[in-house]
């Protein structure tokens, strides 16, 4: 697990990052599908709203969003990942009432009071300054709008990241040690940090509801498709970049065997700790 100042997040989501995501993307949105779905019925999305799509990646979220506001609503995805967003434009069905912008939520000039919905399905964890961007996106909310994201609770409890990399530390050195506020995919993975971020940017209504469901790594595509996954994207891909191959090839052998011990079928399930996260700008 890496984190980095903006300007290499920005590097980092438009290089090799965001092509090995768009390259998965169908993968990423089988595997989310029930974050995907907890986050819709969190939010009860009416038809005829405005929502924000923050990191929508390649655009899985953004769609079924608008799918529920409908003709007479309105979806903006952001993601600062270009290989990301043009997959989403190219994906998303005509006439659907839903545009992308390559953006910085923490910089973008949002149209101001003018959204219902703040939405993200684990896009929020990797902003360089957490409460500049949701105060920053406060100011694009009208008065009773609501927050509903997706984060992911304690490495320790998270499997689906964690299992592959305890495999690959067995045969290659660790990747630097990553603070616990510093961005990433466990940026917001304290519940305190979480409640302080928001209501320094004048959200309140903050619930934290924590969700454990299991994750399928392999799609549906068979532990091949998990383990080419594994080595391909997340922190044991970035463990293994780089190393001599004998060491990758031990380390892929560690971890195959290790998934094999949840595979079921074409699915390997992995659990996954989140918080669902609730708010509103009053």
């Amino acid at each position: 697990m890496t984190s980095a100042p903006m300007t290499d997040q920005l590097a980092f989501w438009n290089g090799s990052a965001g092509r090995n995501w768009t390259d998965f993307q169908e993968t990423l949105d089988a595997t989310f599908v029930p974050v995907l779905q907890k986050l819709l019925a969190r939010g009860a999305i009416k038809p005829g709203e405005r929502v924000i799509d923050v990191g929508c990646g390649c655009g899985a979220s953004s769609i079924e969003l608008g799918n529920q506001v409908g003709a007479h609503g309105e979806v903006l995805g952001i993601d600062i990942s270009s290989d990301m967003l043009t997959r989403a434009r190219h994906r998303t069905p005509p006439g659907l009432h839903v545009r992308y912008q390559l953006a910085d939520a923490a910089s973008h000039a949002f149209v101001p009071d003018h959204f219902d919905v703040l939405f993200s399905r684990f896009g929020v964890m990797f902003f360089d300054d957490p409460e500049r961007a949701f105060t920053n996106l406060a100011g694009a909310m009208r008065p009773g709008g609501r927050v509903v994201f997706a984060c992911w609770r304690q490495p320790r409890d998270n499997p689906y990241f964690i299992l592959p990399l305890q495999e690959a530390y067995k045969h290659v050195p660790k990747l630097p040690e990553v603070k616990p506020n510093d961005p990433g995919p466990f940026a917001f993975a304290s519940e305190d940090r979480v409640h302080s971020i928001l209501g320094a940017a004048g959200f309140t209504s903050i619930g934290m509801e924590p969700f454990d469901t299991p994750l399928d790594m392999a799609a549906g595509r068979g532990l091949d498709h998990a383990m080419h996954f594994a080595l391909s994207i997340g922190p044991a891909a970035r463990a293994l970049e780089g190393q001599p191959q004998d060491k990758i090839t031990a380390a892929a052998q560690s971890i195959r065997d290790a998934l094999a011990q949840h595979a079921s079928g074409d699915s390997v399930n992995l659990k996954g700790a989140i918080w669902i996260v609730t708010a509103v700008r009053p």
